[in-house]
């Protein structure tokens, strides 16, 4: 039998790659896998486009974040000759909202799939939910290590209690004497208090610190060492504040003779070591909700006299005797049984052994006898037809996701409206309509990818929107280089497009500060919303409206004029309507794609049946004009498309490829018709080549997008409007791709 596990592994420093590497190595190592398992290859997970010295078993990795090196992966383990694969699952470690990327691998794989689940969540999220149950669905077996995760998986995640396996965390099987382990730390005349693992906020070390001048008082000898490094999710994010607070505390207790922080991620024997030398173990977590833990398994494996905070896997593992435990937070409490369990070393003794029993029946050899005899049983089953999506988006033809183009032409002012192929032309300046749609696609990008530069963009277009708003509200449009104002009220549709990145950033601000200037931006804009007449304005500020009200749905006034602005278009569309002609206007011309995306946003928000009716009705008289021949076919912008006369083919732009690929999307979300996600990625394929000229408008070198084509073929000029509505399409297509997994069809 060849296996393929997936999960994270060392070199990187991790929980989960630690545990991936000790159940191949005991796998690998076990006698009962010798007639059984003759080959192992990893396929591991790299966080943050960081890279490590794997050793030689790893033949593949993943970036985290990168949804296309997901589906690589798939098709590698499928033509690996693999016949099982053994799958860790934690939420942190796979990309996407919720890990949701791991999905399409999962989907995509034709063997039978051993899925170890670390974490399982007593009130989930709706993604997270989705997320898990799909994956539980698609393994063989689940393989939990408490039974509190059976009871969470049953009842809470509808899972048969008949695919769930309980196997217990294994333990490495080394063991180190504690009178020469003492010695060689030269601590034999201390106490040793030992907490390992991780850091971070919600271990709760501060309740331990605070504990111990009580017992010090009694048992001066006493020495707290907590071993482990700052977590790296942690470390990125806040630095050492949490362990610099824990230093101060210290101080502030005077305690720095009793307690010392040793700040590595050691190898398992030096661990293990430590763990021999330590009298007392705690893990002194503050919240129940942890369904299991590595290192509370490694202290009782050693035989650990171990004191923890009652969380679901403490609670489960130290019962009948073979711990203590106190309550979250409640460190009185826990000087009190210190005190107690120093004070008597024969109760000491007692829970030792108990621990050291126990112990002995969790060791890898142990765990990994149970893990093959689970894969035995598995490829001795009949085959079974696992019930598998079809992947309507092919993520493999979708080039890396780049803002390399949009920092070309971004400074500290705003984006440059334009390019002479990939260069920014400083010449024409900056425009509102580039910048709202550069905020548009950086807070995409940041709530889909986490994408660090996006973050740092946010700022630069926010700005320069609120720089240009004039003092009733609207907006000027254009400035020079030199930052002098080209006019003094910009158009309505840049005014409507604005509106729009301004209602997106008040459903998804990364900070608040964010949130109150745009809320600032765009309330003194609101005024103006009834005095628009162009009716993609009004369309682009519905949308607008509409994202606000997602997170705002108590505003009845703000949904009263969507209301209105919806019928003003529906007024449009029945004045214009006839038997052939199932539009707005009595000509297609740009942006169509917004009219009918704008209804099927409010139609969301104000569950209107008939602004429903007028948006579906209008997309499919749009899609019949655009899409008949199997690709995306723009209408040209040389002379539109005007009722009963001829229909212009040239000069297609991109924004009306990204108005298609939204209103597809949003007909996907309202409906979850998934004949709308094939429509989705076919207009999304028009950037990539699938149009009228077989030419790709995406720039694979410069990462920027072509202006549009005329019928002499591509114009190479690469502006930000172009290049950001290529950018939005690319996001929305991993958003739905990822909406399809989740859905339950």
């Amino acid at each position: 039998m060849k296996i393929a596990y997936i999960g994270t592994y060392p070199p990187r420093e991790c929980g989960i790659g630690t545990f991936t590497w000790d159940l191949v190595d005991a796998i690998s190592s076990s006698p009962d896998s010798a007639s059984f398992v003759d080959e192992a290859f990893l396929v591991a997970l790299n966080d943050h486009d960081l890279l490590y010295a794997y050793p030689k078993e790893v033949k593949l990795t993943i970036r985290q974040e990168q949804q296309a090196d997901y589906i690589e992966a798939a098709n590698f383990i499928n033509l690996s000759g693999a016949d099982l694969c053994v799958l860790q699952h934690e939420f942190g470690i796979f990309g996407g909202q919720s890990g949701v990327y791991i999905l399409p691998l999962l989907h995509r794989l034709k063997m039978p799939v051993i899925v170890t689940l670390h974490t399982i969540l007593k009130a989930p999220s709706y993604n997270e939910k989705a997320i898990l149950k799909e994956i539980c669905n698609m393994a063989s077996r689940v393989v939990v290590m408490s039974h509190k995760a059976i009871e969470f998986l049953t009842s809470i995640y509808n899972v048969s209690k008949e695919k769930i396996v309980f196997i217990e965390h294994g333990v490495p099987d080394i063991h180190f004497d504690h009178a020469l382990a003492k010695k060689e730390f030269k601590l034999e005349s201390k106490k040793v208090l030992l907490t390992f693992g991780f850091l971070g906020r919600n271990k709760g070390i501060e309740t331990v610190i605070k504990a111990l001048p009580s017992v010090i008082k009694e048992h001066p000898e006493v020495l707290y060492i907590v071993l482990g490094k700052t977590h790296p999710n942690i470390l990125r994010h806040s630095g050492e504040e949490y362990r610099n607070s824990l230093h101060l505390l210290v101080k502030s207790l005077k305690l720095s003779d009793h307690v010392f922080f040793l700040n590595e991620f050691m190898d398992p024997d030096q661990l293990f070591k430590y763990l021999a030398a330590c009298d007392i173990y705690i893990t002194p977590y503050l919240n129940e909700a942890q369904i299991t833990s590595g290192t509370l398994s490694f202290a009782m494996g050693v035989g650990c006299s171990v004191v923890s905070t009652p969380y679901w896997y403490a609670s489960e593992l130290l019962a009948d005797g073979r711990g203590r435990l106190f309550d979250f937070n409640d460190s009185d409490q826990l000087s009190s049984i210190l005190n107690e369990l120093l004070g008597q070393p024969d109760v000491l003794k007692e829970l030792q052994q108990k621990a050291y029993e126990y112990g002995k029946n969790i060791s890898w050899p142990k765990t990994a006898e149970k893990y093959i005899a689970l894969a035995e049983s598995i490829l001795g089953e009949p085959c079974q037809s696992i019930d598998k999506k079809e992947t309507i988006i092919d993520l493999m033809l979708l080039p890396p996701f780049s803002l390399a183009h949009i920092k070309r032409l971004t400074d500290d002012t705003g984006i440059i409206q334009h390019a002479k192929f990939g260069i920014p032309n400083l010449k024409e300046g900056y425009c509102l309509d580039d910048n709202a749609r550069a905020l548009l696609m950086a807070l995409m990008a940041y709530k889909q990818k986490k994408d660090v530069a996006a973050l740092e963009f946010m700022p630069i277009y926010l700005s320069y929107i609120h720089y240009l708003q004039n003092e009733d509200g609207t907006f000027k449009n254009f400035l020079s280089f030199n930052r002098n104002f080209m006019d003094e009220v910009g158009s309505e549709d840049s005014f409507g497009r604005t509106i729009w990145a301004l209602g997106y950033l008040l459903g998804n601000a990364p900070n608040d500060a964010y949130y109150q200037t745009g809320r600032l931006v765009f309330f003194e804009a609101a005024s103006n919303f009834e005095n628009l007449k162009s009716i993609r304005s009004i369309a682009n500020t519905m949308i607008g409206i509409c994202y606000y009200l997602k997170s705002n749905p108590s505003d009845d006034d703000m949904t009263e004029r969507l209301r209105n602005l919806a019928y003003v278009l529906v007024a449009h569309y029945e004045d214009n309507c006839t038997a052939n002609w199932h539009w707005f206007e009595a000509l297609l011309a740009y942006d169509n794609g917004i009219l009918p995306l704008s209804l099927l946003h409010s139609a969301e928000i104000l569950n209107d049946e008939k602004i429903k009716k007028v948006a579906l009705d209008s997309m499919a008289f749009l899609t019949s004009h655009t899409m008949k021949d199997g690709y995306l076919s723009i209408i040209g912008n040389s002379e539109w498309y005007q009722k009963d006369g001829p229909r212009s083919v040239y000069g297609q732009q991109p924004i009306d490829a990204l108005a298609m690929v939204l209103m597809f999307h949003q007909a996907f979300h309202l409906t979850r018709d998934k004949k709308y996600l094939n429509e989705l990625y076919t207009a999304f394929m028009w950037f990539l080549g699938e149009n009228d000229l077989r030419m790709s408008l995406y720039d694979f070198e410069t990462k920027g997008c072509c202006d549009g084509f005329e019928n002499y073929g591509v114009n190479r000029n690469q502006g930000a409007e172009s290049s950001l509505a290529y950018l939005i399409s690319h996001l929305t297509v991993l958003q739905a791709h990822e909406e399809f997994y989740k859905s339950d069809g």
